[in-house]
């Protein structure tokens, strides 16, 4: 079953990739930043694929071994176990295998 997923916009480090929060306490100001994103004088750059803010969702999403409960052809209802991608009323790709 494919489908495109739900969009979140612009999320966090925390939202996006589930990375774990700073100290809140004892005059910490990382809550909710990255940390440390790359080495030092050498080699003088983030590394590509770094996990960082960005957007979140809106992306095609595939999910294998969905089951298949209920099939009526005459009404065009079909009933699956389990979460879908995407919103209510998406339009989803069924392939079997």
């Amino acid at each position: 079953m494919t489908g495109v997923s739900i969009g979140k916009g612009f999320a966090g480090n925390q939202k996006r990739h589930n990375f774990s929060r700073g100290p809140m306490t004892h005059g910490s100001k990382n809550h909710r930043l990255p940390g440390s994103i790359g080495a030092g004088s050498t080699p003088g750059r983030v590394y590509p694929g770094k996990k960082m803010a960005g957007h979140l969702g809106n992306k095609k999403v595939t999910l294998k071994n969905t089951k298949i409960l209920y099939i009526n052809a005459e009404e065009n209802i079909l009933v699956v176990k389990g979460s879908v991608p995407g919103k209510n009323n998406t339009v989803l790709k069924m392939q079997l295998q």
